[in-house]
């Protein structure tokens, strides 16, 4: 791989209290950076790439993705359990299957992202992505693939995107072929959502047998994976916590007991709001939701931002996650996360960068690999012209990515004008 030198930009490294700094070049070699050194002391090996004072950020880090959907949003709700039966039915049908996954995949690299982490998928299809990406058959980001979640009876994606259990055997054992499907963590589906309610004001009931919950835990940890949740309620929360999941996804209102659980246990946050915006906020006559998806999806969006707050406030690991393929969610917008944990969490914009790079980073357990532009680490870098310390729609339209060091200049993606549209009142 050719060896490269970027000089002339203003870099944002990543780090918690990163600080504009010029006069640097990133010395990049074999996909890694080797050095950043003054732009006075560039080796004659390197060949020098001026980018004109643009702004040299890590790429982002997106910790919650489903990779088998657009985001584009329907006037009637599908089941999903027929979409996957159709997806997986013969093989032509698994190989467009596939190929829409590639396709997703993609778009997330374009737009910016440089590590996705799936959260339920279909069948393996996301390890395989993976391993094509990585022998460089395919091209998109790196990927930590969840595969299939695992489910309860009645519970969230049962039968679609997870596999369903009974019994605490039955989570061992589905655990363990998860596993055997190259999988590089165990989700679990604890509670229900705002599309699976049947009650005004009872979203995220929690569906998940604690007993469930730490036998599944258990195994996966014995196996070296990580555990991670979906929850929309305190009482899954604690439940989940207390039985050993490591981050929770999403999340609801906490109270001293939960935020000291996180701290005991050790665990994470992973934060999505985009979900929640058009559930909530948007008119009915867009969203196209029922009265009880508004109600409930209001009070998913209140736990989500309050868990994010506290956790914040209390120093308790906090993630970005976006939860791709949920309506108005779409594998190209990750960038707007960001703007809204400025505006509902009241974070900076420099917090809200180190929460889309090296905190989620760590969060995955590859902040040695990604999630800051340091010396040793793959050269997953973005540019763009303005200042996202300024304005976070800086990252709306990147110059270039970079990603194990192959550069993509004027990375470009569809975008859905509809979703566009509705989103931008939200900036």
């Amino acid at each position: 791989m050719e060896k490269y030198a970027l000089t002339n930009f203003v870099l944002l490294d990543g780090t918690e209290h990163m600080q504009p700094q010029k006069g640097l070049a990133i010395l990049v070699e074999n996909g890694r950076i080797n050095a950043i050194v003054p732009e006075g002391a560039i080796s004659g090996d390197f060949k020098k790439q001026d980018l004109d004072g643009q702004y040299l950020l890590p790429g982002l880090i997106n910790l919650h993705v489903h990779l088998a959907g657009s985001g584009k949003p329907r006037k009637k709700q599908t089941d999903p359990v027929k979409a996957v039966k159709l997806v997986t039915a013969n093989g032509l049908t698994r190989r467009l299957g596939k190929a829409m996954v590639t396709g997703y995949a993609k778009q997330q690299l374009l737009s910016g992202v440089t590590t996705i982490r799936t959260v339920g998928g279909i069948l393996d299809f996301d390890a395989q992505l993976r391993d094509a990406i990585d022998a460089g058959r395919q091209t998109g980001p790196r990927i930590l693939a969840g595969n299939m979640a695992v489910s309860v009876p009645g519970g969230h994606m049962a039968g679609s995107l997870a596999h369903i259990v009974t019994t605490p055997q039955e989570a061992k054992a589905c655990v363990k072929t998860i596993a055997e499907t190259k999988a590089d963590l165990i989700k679990l589906m604890v509670t229900g959502g705002v599309l699976d309610a049947v009650k005004k004001g009872e979203p995220g009931v929690l569906k998940m047998d604690p007993a469930i919950i730490r036998a599944a835990c258990d195994q996966a940890h014995a196996l070296g994976l990580k555990v991670a949740a979906h929850v929309e309620s305190p009482e899954g929360v604690r439940a989940a916590l207390e039985n050993g999941v490591d981050t929770i996804e999403h999340g609801a209102m906490p109270d001293p007991e939960i935020l000291e659980l996180f701290k005991e246990r050790g665990a994470s946050l992973v934060t999505t709001i985009s979900p929640t915006l058009s559930f909530s906020l948007f008119d009915q006559s867009i969203s196209h939701a029922t009265d009880m998806q508004k109600y409930n999806g209001r009070i998913v969006m209140d736990g989500i931002v309050g868990c994010a707050k506290a956790c914040l406030e209390a120093g308790i690991p906090v993630g970005l996650g976006t939860d791709t393929a949920c309506p108005y969610v779409t594998q190209y917008d990750t960038w707007r996360e960001l703007t809204y944990l400025r505006r509902f969490c009241g974070v900076s914009n420099a917090q809200a960068l180190y929460i889309a790079t090296l905190a989620s980073a760590k969060i995955a357990g590859i902040e040695k690999e990604t999630g800051s532009i340091e010396a040793g680490k793959s050269a997953d870098m973005l540019v763009c012209r303005e200042n996202p310390l300024t304005n976070l729609s800086a990252l709306r339209e990147l110059s270039m990515v970079i990603f194990r060091g192959k550069q993509i200049k004027a990375p470009k993606v569809k975008v859905i004008p509809q979703v566009e549209q509705e989103l931008d009142n939200y900036l």
